[in-house]
């Protein structure tokens, strides 16, 4: 399928690239993630209820849309590029589209990746590679078959690592995101660093978030990952490294094993001061912040004609130093009411 975008007022060409994306607190804003879909083969515990209602087809973006949003932020100086979803491989066309968005590759774009849970990996992972993808990122929270049918509610842990396997035969370097649950998966982090480090992989540990009503009570799966550092630096030589991927993580390299593993810590350690990433969703709503609710709608200057230059700029003046996240059992909802599959995992 050939992705035409739709015609939409860009910045103008000729002049190389427009001026670079800047909030008010300086910050260069050059990493997109976009949500290519809300919907999910899964329906993770902390990320979405079991008894979702996702969006109506026609309030998606169309693919072009997506290209012609994506092609804009290029234009304004967005050196990484990351689809998400809820599930992005579950999106009819999505190889279409990695295969448009890769034309960016080199000009003026340094990377295209994904996060994806793995499910449908295993039939797509040779054409992400043909398509220009090197990296992906893959959420994985436990190697117990149980355990990740109890967490993932609907899936079935072979498929995944299946596809991981698949992945790492067709050339993709593998990130392995694991989100910390206490009393869940907290005894198995050595295993899967032990895992991690056999195949190859990097691991990245993440708090869990504070973001949609998901049935349950976070405060009792909440797990600090500063704590977890301590516990690992009990057996482990923990290095910190300068090292970024574009993203939140703080890396360490394990001396025993010289693989990298790195933490995500939204709650014990905020990492606003350093944000350099805006949302994309599914709807073309715009957001600044994971944890605020302040949005610019795109998918309305899109679908207007209207200037794309003007409302990118516009909206990096709305762009908040920082979120406001808090896991405390007196909060009766959640810091953020929608779900993570809204807005991009």
């Amino acid at each position: 399928m050939m992705i035409v975008p739709p015609p939409v007022r860009l910045p103008v060409a000729g002049a190389g690239m427009a001026a670079p994306l800047v909030d008010n607190y300086g910050r260069t804003i050059n990493y997109l993630r976009v949500s290519v879909t809300d919907r999910c083969d899964f329906r993770c515990v902390y990320c979405m209820s079991e008894t979702m209602t996702f969006l109506p087809r026609s309030e998606v973006l169309s693919l072009e849309e997506i290209d012609t949003l994506a092609t804009a932020f290029v234009r304004r100086g967005t050196r990484k590029l990351r689809l998400t979803g809820g599930e992005p491989l579950v999106r009819r066309g999505i190889i279409d589209l990695v295969r448009s968005l890769t034309r960016h590759l080199g000009n003026g774009l340094d990377e295209l990746t994904l996060t994806t849970n793995g499910s449908q990996l295993a039939r797509h992972a040779a054409d992400l590679h043909a398509a220009g993808v090197r990296r992906i990122n893959v959420s994985l929270d436990t190697l117990c078959p149980d355990k990740f049918a109890a967490i993932t509610r609907w899936g079935k842990l072979a498929p995944v690592l299946e596809g991981i396997a698949a992945a790492t035969r067709a050339g993709l370097h593998i990130k392995i995101n694991m989100v910390a649950l206490k009393g869940v998966n907290d005894g198995e982090i050595g295993d899967m660093l032990a895992w991690c480090a056999a195949a190859g992989h990097d691991l990245v540990l993440i708090e869990t978030m504070p973001l949609g009503d998901v049935e349950g009570d976070r405060l009792d799966r909440y797990l600090p990952l500063k704590t977890v550092r301590r516990d690992l630096e009990r057996r482990l030589t923990l290095v910190d490294l300068p090292d970024s991927t574009g993203g939140p993580a703080r890396y360490v390299r394990i001396a025993e094993t010289g693989q990298r593993l790195g933490f995500i810590t939204p709650l014990t350690h905020n990492f606003c001061e350093t944000c350099n990433r805006v949302r994309l969703t599914a709807t073309g709503m715009l957001y600044l912040c994971l944890g605020q609710d302040d949005a610019a709608d795109l998918r309305a200057v899109l679908r207007s004609g209207g200037d794309l230059d003007a409302a990118l700029d516009e909206a990096m003046t709305r762009k908040p130093k920082g979120h406001d996240f808090v896991i405390d059992r007196r909060a009766a909802r959640p810091a953020v009411a929608r779900h993570m599959s809204v807005t991009g995992g």
